[in-house]
């Protein structure tokens, strides 16, 4: 799990003014709740800085959030501005929390999660499709997995799989041959376009969909899949009937559970009788790889290339895992167990340094609660690679990394 990026957590119309919203992120509890000034959103750490109380279980109070415990109040930027229990004497330095950027954009809400400076943070991806509601009609979901997300990310992008797992779906096992990618990269993304040999249409498709032919009579169908670092995904498909997009994010709510939220296009059957069918087959298609992407072992990626085997069709999550190895290396890794301590027993709470750590000095001493580690899995890693458990990655042979990664 990654710190420094924009993360959506919450599509926007499910934040409702007058009541706070709790997620979680990154082993982290967050509260959401809208400023009644100007109805903007504010994210701050779910975590009293006195007695631990969950501040989602509060009110709010202008355009404050008011613990349910003992009734502090905290402002919009963290910090605590009344202590019922002694409203005659100053209040500590200590008394806040941190306080994550907002954007509501493209139907989601994303925070920020880290304290880098506003001109080096990565891009919130350009899906203004999500708002061209002329052209599209757009249904929404989510569905929860009990996965890794970064292995979930990685399917979503597969190209190879789906005649497999989705056969009759939009995978043809007549035909499963993955032809040449065509690649669209940058430092927080790749795009693979690929044509590919759709499946005889069922249903109310195959009675209107012309595919109905022979394998070597049907049509291609344009398909591309997109991942953004660190778990977004787009794919988009050109059925004969129209255009396809899918839009989702894979929130790691911890290392092992993944909450995904999706907004899925049509530019055809755009009234509403079709929303339900539409949704039907989104979600046949997550239980198909849940399936799958459940069972997988190990449970997170490996830190070596070499581990699993790659062939040219992995070409996009070959790039995923050299970029994600990049942020290791430059510590944006978060640790997943945030909270310390033996068993139930756990005695210390840390998190995700919010950017006024950062940006204001005077500040530097003013926070209770410790910085989440980075880079201890890495570090594990070097150890281990030292007392000689683990080949080293930088001491692969040449001739194996070409043969085992794409170029």
């Amino acid at each position: 799990m990654f710190k420094n990026f924009w993360y959506a957590v919450e599509f926007i119309d499910d934040v409702v003014a007058g009541k706070p919203k709790k997620v979680k992120l990154l082993g982290q509890q967050l509260v959401l709740y809208r400023k009644t000034s100007d109805n903007s959103i504010v994210c701050l750490s779910d975590l009293c800085v006195h007695r631990g109380a969950a501040l989602s279980g509060g009110e709010i109070k202008d355009d404050c959030i008011v613990c349910p415990y003992h009734g502090w109040e905290y402002e919009p930027d963290g910090a605590v501005r009344k202590i019922p229990a002694h409203p005659e004497r100053g209040i500590p330095r200590k008394a806040r929390v941190d306080s994550y950027p907002v954007q509501e954009k493209y139907g989601f809400v994303w925070v920020f999660m880290g304290d880098i400076p506003e001109s080096e943070r990565p891009p919130i991806p350009d899906w203004s499709a999500i708002d061209d509601t002329e052209t599209y009609r757009a249904v929404r979901g989510e569905f929860l997995w009990k996965s890794n997300y970064e292995r979930i990310l990685e399917n979503g992008v597969d190209v190879a799989h789906t005649p497999f797992v989705h056969g009759g779906v939009f995978g043809n096992r007549e035909k499963p041959e993955v032809p040449d990618l065509k690649i669209e990269e940058s430092p927080w993304h790749c795009k693979v376009s690929v044509e590919l040999n759709p499946p005889r249409s069922k249903g109310m498709w195959g009675l209107i969909n012309p595919n109905k032919q022979d394998l070597k009579n049907r049509p291609p169908v344009p398909v591309s899949t997109t991942w953004y670092l660190p778990n977004m995904i787009q794919l988009e498909v050109g059925t004969p009937m129209g255009a396809m997009k899918i839009f989702d994010v894979n929130i790691p709510i911890d290392e092992e559970t993944t909450l995904v939220k999706f907004v899925a296009l049509r530019t055809f059957f755009k009234g509403k009788w079709a929303d339900r069918d539409a949704l039907r087959r989104v979600f046949k298609v997550l239980r198909e790889d849940q399936v799958i992407v459940d069972a997988v072992r190990p449970e997170l990626l490996p830190f070596d290339l070499s581990s699993e085997l790659h062939v040219k069709s992995d070409y996009n999550a070959v790039l995923y895992r050299r970029r994600r190895q990049e942020l290791i290396d430059a510590g944006w890794s978060v640790e997943g167990n945030t909270i310390v301590g033996e068993g139930p027993a756990r005695v210390e709470a840390r998190v995700i340094p919010s950017p006024t750590r950062k940006e204001v000095p005077e500040l530097a001493s003013a926070w209770n609660f410790k910085e989440v580690r980075s880079k201890e899995l890495l570090g594990k890693q070097t150890e281990r690679e030292e007392r000689g458990d683990l080949p080293r990655t930088d001491s692969m042979p040449e001739k194996t990394r070409e043969e085992e990664v794409p170029a």
